[in-house]
């Protein structure tokens, strides 16, 4: 079991790589098989790691038999591992000048009709491609191939979120064009995600107005790790009892710096706000 955030453990597999992965996270990853994609995975990890900070504060799963001072080292060595694989990532995205955003949301926001959206307007002007998260099934990865670009599915089995090393795995694979955009669709989960870094530029929290104004607030880690939050299906608010000015407030309470959006993947309204910022960001990293 993940102590971090108590999913259990299960196989993880990656389109293009024929064997799974576990995710106990307890494994050490020395793996004797080669990284194509340029990533220098020696696994040494002999250089120094920047400390991340995210959110709130840790997951602090308890377990049974368990002292909390054990539980508390075993959390520090996942997410500090985690944490080498996210440097190492986070490289070879600045070297080949791909922005790299994670999109993270609860299940139902809308976050895949979202994205094919922003594909299908953006894959003309900027090179993009896909990593897909979800615990089963590869209905998402093929949703995204069928708008013409690059995509690639993880399944983490009863993993509730992607780590670092998943995504590195991926990149081998996937190959993202330099210079262009990768998107990261998170596995729908406003929880766990919020603690691993996976090497991205931002992350991206995507809210539907179907699901409370008060989530920032229930789920805070998330909204003060994310730089940007789409507020999405903003067309059905004339049928819902959602406060926008309340959502926005909420938000805003946990992280002051934080970028709100109201969008609709449905009608395209607010989208072009979205891909402007997509642009902008990307012509930044091409500068950095």
């Amino acid at each position: 079991m993940c102590t971090v955030c108590g999913c259990g453990e299960g196989e993880t597999t990656i389109e293009g790589h024929s064997h799974s992965h576990e995710h106990s996270h307890d494994h050490d990853h020395d793996h004797d098989h080669d990284h194509s994609h340029s990533h220098d995975h020696s696994h040494s990890h002999d250089h120094d790691h920047e400390h991340h900070d995210y959110g709130q504060g840790a997951a602090h799963a308890h377990a049974p038999g368990m002292s909390q001072s054990r539980m508390v080292q075993i959390e520090t060595d996942i997410l500090g591992k985690n944490n080498e694989y996210a440097a190492l990532n986070r490289r070879w995205f600045a070297e080949h000048h791909v922005l790299t955003l994670n999109l993270v949301s609860s299940p139902g926001s809308g976050k895949t009709t979202l994205l094919t959206r922003s594909i299908d307007d953006l894959k003309d002007d900027l090179n993009v491609s896909v990593i897909e998260g979800d615990q089963q099934t590869a209905n998402d990865a093929e949703r995204i191939r069928e708008t013409g670009v690059k995509a690639l599915q993880i399944n983490t089995g009863k993993g509730c979120h992607l780590d670092a090393h998943m995504i590195g795995h991926a990149l081998e694979s996937l190959q993202p064009e330099d210079k262009g955009v990768l998107f990261i669709e998170n596995v729908g989960n406003l929880v766990c995600p919020a603690a691993f870094d996976l090497g991205e530029a931002h992350k991206v929290a995507i809210l539907s107005v179907t699901e409370g104004e008060d989530k920032p607030l229930k789920y805070p880690d998330m909204f003060h790790a994310a730089d940007i939050m789409l507020l999405n299906k903003i067309d059905l608010l004339p049928y819902l009892n959602f406060d926008v000015e309340k959502c926005i407030e909420y938000a805003r309470r946990v992280n002051p710096g934080i970028k709100i959006l109201q969008v609709s993947a449905t009608t395209g309204e607010g989208m072009d706000l979205w891909y402007q910022w997509i642009k902008t960001t990307q012509q930044l990293s091409l500068i950095g």
